[in-house]
């Protein structure tokens, strides 16, 4: 329902995110496989994280866990001052490079690494996003979050359910949400 979340998705062309082959699905609300055993949410789920994210506000420093085909990232940007995604498979980022430089997307900035571990040197982030199931958030990550940040992840692995964490002064505060399904998160770096 956020009207700015709506429009960043508008300005995003789905279907360059997608195998040619599944083009034609692309704007269906549906999830979608993008090789190398992941997924690309559908779109209801990216507008709902991204409004979850975005909490009626503009969104400062953003990082994302799991760039994936570059989808979710794309529409951050529209919604973030900086993006920072970081993907562990690295031929996945290689073409999602490509796409998101052919959007021409000056504010993402791509890594590949391991997500668990976050992005410490661009740290600390208003926003954090994981697209892939957790049962817990690391330390790691908790830490990244600035005073005043939220991070958006699903949570759990039979069953799953998107959580909100919020920062405050005085700790974390946790919110269960819908039930979900996403691919696990999983720890390293893959080369394929």
């Amino acid at each position: 329902v956020d009207e700015v979340v709506l429009a960043a998705m508008n300005a995003v062309p789905r279907h360059i995110f997608v195998e040619e082959a599944l083009a034609s699905r692309a704007y269906d609300d549906v999830s979608l496989p993008i090789n190398f055993g992941q997924t690309i949410s559908n779109p209801q789920m990216v507008a709902r994280m991204s409004e979850l994210l975005r909490a009626g506000s503009d969104l400062g420093k953003v990082l994302e866990i799991g760039t994936g085909c570059g989808y979710q990232a794309a529409v951050l940007a529209q919604l973030a001052r900086e993006v920072y995604s970081i993907e562990r498979i690295g031929p996945l980022l290689t073409r999602t490079r490509t796409r998101l430089r052919e959007l021409r997307l000056s504010n993402v900035r791509l890594k590949h690494a391991d997500g668990l571990l976050g992005l410490p040197e661009a740290a600390p982030f208003d926003a954090i996003i994981m697209t892939a199931a957790a049962t817990h958030v690391p330390p790691s990550l908790l830490e990244q979050l600035a005073v005043g940040g939220r991070m958006i992840f699903p949570k759990g692995s039979q069953e799953q359910h998107l959580c909100v964490i919020e920062r405050n002064a005085q700790g974390y505060v946790e919110t269960i949400l819908d039930e979900v399904k996403f691919v696990p998160i999983l720890s390293g770096i893959a080369k394929a």
